[in-house]
């Protein structure tokens, strides 16, 4: 019976090891990412306002960030709250597409109408060293 069980464990761990090594792209994509990227959409949609507002002034001028900037921007800060309410809600079921990616579609292939992962940043801190490490 010792002998069964160990041939057993033994069979187990070959089989553990000898998995699959590749990492499969959804797996950085699961239910505390999620959980976290509802929260960042929820609380911080309102920042969506004046990153929209300065993105439009920058392309199209005062006028059409007066106008359609904040039209724009309180319609994309509305749709990021909804969509990180439903992440929170929802965060340890795979609802979207049977994933935990994304709700709202990604600006990698629209430029101007997609919308990044996780809410936009204010402010002009850089990410980027511009002094050489020597």
């Amino acid at each position: 019976m010792k002998n069964f069980i160990a041939l057993l464990l033994a069979f187990g761990l070959a089989r553990t090891v000898a998995a699959d090594i590749q990492d499969p792209p959804s797996n950085d994509y699961g239910p505390t990412r999620k959980l976290g990227r509802g929260l960042s959409n929820f609380f911080l949609a309102p920042a969506e306002i004046p990153v929209t507002i300065a993105k439009i002034n920058k392309d199209e001028g005062n006028a059409a960030a007066a106008g359609y900037g904040v039209a724009r921007g309180l319609g994309r800060a509305a749709t990021r709250h909804i969509a990180g309410f439903l992440e929170i809600v929802l965060w340890p079921i795979p609802a979207w597409r049977q994933s935990y990616y994304p709700l709202l579609r990604s600006d990698v292939p629209w430029i101007h109408a997609g919308y990044q992962e996780f809410s936009p940043e204010l402010g002009n801190e850089s990410k980027y060293p511009y002094v050489r490490d020597y």
